[in-house]
């Protein structure tokens, strides 16, 4: 009996020794669906279409993108973390879902630590502070000034409660005792679009989608929230040389999966992903927007999910944005 037990933990040892070699091998055998927690047409969206058509061509089945907008990113998290952990649902997130909602919210359905496999973080976005032309302020000084001058007057655009692009509004409210009214969207386009029309005057939005309408003129820009000024644009002055020392807002996004995703899937997907982003064609591409490239390990995005909270949390509490 003894001997049948021994020879049956063997069997059993050998198994898993040679799964995960077995599974990588295998994987996938059917469609992969890639969520995307904004609306089409901004930068995410055009960039899990660009992943996706790299994936399908070198993974040999078709990557679908879906778009689940709405929640301040909750919804397409809470759809992720509740996923089979087999590698056909992923998710590419940013610090919104990962880490403000999770400051900002008083209850999530999902914890951003516990939840998820990380499998590469995959680029870093500044934000540009642009203004409709009706405002007459030329640099981030005069916005001030024509804000306190006008109270609740000034409406601006963000992607949601406890968005970034919503934290840099408030702290600017805060930090400047101005009376900004914050105007919140599901999508980058439909803001734009309100930006365009007048209808808000102001927002912080990526290079992708402000930086067409900045050289058109209809829109105009006043400062980067990167500590360092950005290459796509080089003239504008940061918001710390503007006037706001420190102020340093950026998004970055990064592509997981739900928790317990094998490690075999985990560096096949992780493989794959940071050669796109290792491209020539990539680097250039994004780098017109201001937007750098970031391959990493499983690890590295797990320690920025892990890392990023105190760092938030203080600006939270400066803009007085309270969990719902």
């Amino acid at each position: 009996m003894r001997k049948e037990l021994r020879y049956l933990f063997y069997a059993l040892f050998s198994a898993l020794l040679i799964a995960p070699p077995a599974l990588a091998q295998t994987y996938p055998s059917k469609p992969i669906r890639v969520i995307i927690p904004l609306q089409p047409g901004g930068l995410a969206d055009g960039f899990a279409r660009l992943m996706g058509q790299h994936m399908t061509e070198r993974m040999g089945q078709p990557v679908v993108v879906e778009n689940r907008p709405g929640g301040s990113q909750i919804i397409a998290a809470e759809v992720t973390a509740r996923s089979a952990p087999d590698g056909y649902t992923l998710m590419l997130a940013n610090e919104t879902g990962l880490v403000l909602s999770t400051l900002a919210q008083r209850q999530l359905p999902y914890d951003p630590v516990r939840d998820f496999s990380p499998i590469t973080m995959l680029f870093i976005v500044p934000y540009y502070l642009v203004v409709h032309p009706s405002i007459p302020a030329k640099n981030f000084r005069e916005l001030v000034a024509y804000a306190r001058d006008n109270p609740g007057k000034v409406g601006y655009a963000s992607l949601g409660p406890g968005t970034s692009n919503h934290v840099a509004g408030e702290v600017i409210n805060a930090r400047f005792k101005v009376n900004t009214v914050h105007v919140p969207y599901k999508g980058t386009g439909q803001a734009m679009n309100d930006l365009l029309a007048g209808e808000v005057l102001m927002m912080f939005s990526g290079g992708q989608t402000a930086f067409p309408h900045i050289r058109s003129g209809k829109l105009r820009a006043l400062a980067v929230t990167s500590l360092k000024r950005a290459e796509a644009m080089p003239e504008l002055p940061t918001m710390d040389e503007s006037g706001a020392p420190g102020f340093d807002i950026i998004s970055w996004f990064g592509l997981l999966g739900p928790a317990g995703l094998p490690r075999p899937i985990v560096e096949r997907l992780n493989r794959e992903v940071t050669a796109l982003l290792r491209l020539p064609s990539t680097r250039e591409k994004y780098a017109a927007f201001g937007i750098e490239m970031t391959p990493s390990t499983p690890e590295d995005l797990a320690e920025r999910i892990r890392t990023d909270p105190p760092y938030w949390a203080k600006l939270l509490q400066e803009a007085g944005v309270k969990p719902e």
